[in-house]
């Protein structure tokens, strides 16, 4: 129910500040509710995986906790990830821990969204604008 509220109200949104619901921003609102897939910012350089799957276990069943490091020099990066098992566990600790303090700064919670992509090199272009 509390899924079909928050999209009628996005919906709702979108057509007043638009004058129409454009399907990317719709479809792109519903993913994100229903991740269970959480972005952690703002991390200090020593919470490691385990630190950040105890912060965040509170809140329902923790699949996977990753502090994402730099490959070359091992250190921290400042972020992670946090996946739970069910997308109302991930709805709490999101609403619980944005802005918490963790580690002795102030943490930034939020869905997950998928990299994008890189587009295709094409090898035809040849600098033409008309192409």
């Amino acid at each position: 129910m509390a899924f079909c509220n928050k999209f009628g109200s996005l919906v709702r949104q979108s057509i007043s500040q638009n004058g129409q619901a454009p399907m990317a921003s719709m479809l792109n609102s519903i993913r994100c509710m229903s991740s269970s897939k959480l972005f952690i910012g703002g991390l200090s350089w020593s919470t490691d995986d385990q630190t950040l799957k105890d912060a965040f276990s509170g809140y329902g069943e923790v699949t996977d906790a990753k502090v994402i490091t730099d490959r070359d020099t091992g250190r921290s990066r400042g972020f992670g990830f946090v996946n739970y098992e069910s997308t109302e566990s991930a709805s709490a600790a999101l609403s619980a821990m944005d802005g918490q303090e963790l580690g002795g700064r102030n943490i930034h919670v939020s869905y997950a969204t998928d990299r994008r992509q890189p587009q295709p090199y094409n090898s035809n272009y040849g600098g033409n604008p008309d192409y």
